[in-house]
């Protein structure tokens, strides 16, 4: 199959060598023109340190990178997939799937990414592509399991096999609400954990965080139309596991920046890629309250990166909520 994979980051250029080992004819677009140039002629991602085969196109024409392509992959942050799509739509050949592989929720409307891409691309065969994956290690040729989540069961089991390679694992579902917001959601708890980290809290405290995290988690999905069982799964308990424990973790990193009282613009500059969770947090919190669910820890976190709340001050307010049964 022929993809196009829009974004040239750490994670777009993992998955495009994925791609290409995987058999698939790639393009690989890059926003920025002078950085799309320097990646052509260098053929590596220095972070990474990955290799981008000469099999791969690199362009920062998006017309180019999308005509005659078959599937698009769309491996920018989650802020940038509507603009993004905005401007991919009328370059889209009947039938093409579109695949996400970002993860959060749209800012200001409090979307789901499904959702903004339906909206941008009515008529169009939409999936996601979540789970426990770190861009380094995919790129490190290490082995990993994800989740392809499409409404439409063809739409899911086209994307199944175009990633699935010896050392890639792709798993089904139509939970596509269950899989958008497991992995937005998760973010904002690998800051929570990594906050308590950074602050010495200890294991107990981590396990504590990361069981009634995914709890929160799951209330909201069930509430939004999606399966229980999904947060047991890859996108859900996998990825939050991953996210709250790994030390390439950007969203952990967060945490424990924050604990040891850097402020948070300092920490994004020093970080210099996005994570996801800071803007989620306060998306999911405002999205919380709309649905009468209660996601405390979510909204903590929201408090300390957006409204200058302390993070001990953050930790005693959750140890003082009222009492109640664990499966309330």
């Amino acid at each position: 199959m022929r993809v196009a994979v829009l974004g040239a980051g750490a994670w777009g250029c993992a998955l495009g060598a994925l791609l290409d080992e995987a058999g698939a004819e790639v393009a690989l677009w890059e926003n920025d023109p002078d950085a799309a140039s320097r990646l052509e002629r260098a053929r590596e991602h220095v972070y990474l340190g990955l290799r981008i085969a000469p099999s791969i196109d690199v362009t920062a024409d998006l017309a180019r990178a999308i005509g005659g392509r078959a599937m698009i992959v769309l491996a920018t942050p989650s802020a940038f997939v509507r603009t993004t799509l905005v401007r991919a739509v009328p370059h889209l050949g009947p039938g093409t799937i579109l695949v996400c592989a970002a993860k959060g929720l749209e800012e200001k409307t409090g979307l789901t990414i499904d959702r903004v891409m339906t909206e941008v691309a009515p008529g169009f065969h939409v999936a996601l592509l979540s789970g426990p994956t770190f861009a380094k290690e995919l790129a490190m040729g290490l082995p990993a399991a994800l989740v392809a989540a499409a409404r439409d069961a063809d739409t899911a089991a086209a994307v199944q096999r175009v990633f699935s390679c010896a050392r890639l694992r792709i798993y089904t579902t139509d939970d596509v609400v269950g899989v958008a917001l497991g992995g937005a959601l998760k973010n904002v708890i690998a800051i929570a954990v990594g906050v308590s980290d950074g602050l010495g809290f200890g294991d107990n405290a981590r396990a504590a965080l990361i069981t009634r995290g995914l709890s929160e988690m799951g209330r909201l999905a069930v509430r939004m139309g999606g399966h229980p069982l999904t947060m047991a799964g890859l996108t859900g308990l996998g990825d939050l596991v991953l996210t709250c424990t790994g030390d390439l973790s950007r969203n952990r990193q967060v945490g424990l920046a924050l604990a040891r009282g850097e402020a948070l613009s300092e920490i994004m500059r020093r970080l210099g890629q996005v994570a996801e969770g800071v803007s989620t947090a306060r998306t999911a919190a405002a999205l919380a309250r709309a649905m009468g669910v209660e996601m405390p820890i979510t909204t903590s976190v929201a408090a300390v990166l957006h409204d200058g709340r302390p993070p001990r001050d953050a930790v005693a307010e959750l140890l003082s909520r009222d009492f109640r049964a664990e499966r309330d």
